[in-house]
């Protein structure tokens, strides 16, 4: 008897610390935000409110990790002159100058033509699994989800360089 309440005790010790323990999915985004951090982003959770998709009544809220890249580079009079914006990947009515699949959530029809050309380029080759980008003078912002193939972080801290780089 003594034995089984030994065994007992110690299975509901052991099955304690195994609810606690990271499951392999945390401990792989844990050692990539902390690979993150090494290539220059900072990682936080963001929520982005998305405008009405086509066909829906209402808009969705997007919770993803965000991955945000350092804009430098800029001189004053660049970073009081620049035009933030936010594009999506939805479908919606306001698409004007993106590629398929893209969508304006915030600065439609402020950029000039060179830089909506460049910004149209750019989005057609990243990753399909950035669902949001966002640009301010600060900051280049990517809602990620963190995929688990091999080099996705290295890939996504390209895309976000060449973006930095291109002033967009």
């Amino acid at each position: 008897m003594k034995w089984a309440i030994i065994v007992l005790i110690m299975m509901s010790l052991i099955g304690s610390m195994m609810w606690v323990m990271p499951t392999p999915r945390q401990r792989f985004q844990s050692k990539l935000r902390l690979d993150a951090r090494k290539l220059g982003f900072q990682v936080s959770l963001g929520k982005l409110s998305l405008p009405r998709a086509k066909g829906e009544t209402e808009g969705e809220e997007l919770n993803r990790p965000l991955y945000r890249y350092g804009r430098t580079g800029l001189d004053r009079k660049e970073r009081d002159q620049f035009v933030g914006w936010t594009v999506a990947r939805i479908e919606t009515l306001a698409q004007d100058g993106l590629p398929p699949g893209w969508s304006w959530v915030r600065g439609e029809h402020t950029l000039a033509q060179a830089r909506l050309q460049q910004l149209s380029e750019w989005l057609v080759s990243l990753p399909k699994e950035v669902d949001a980008v966002e640009s301010d003078s600060l900051h280049l912002c990517l809602y990620w989800r963190e995929p688990e193939r091999p080099g996705a972080l290295d890939e996504l801290a390209n895309f976000a360089k060449q973006a930095v780089a291109r002033k967009l």
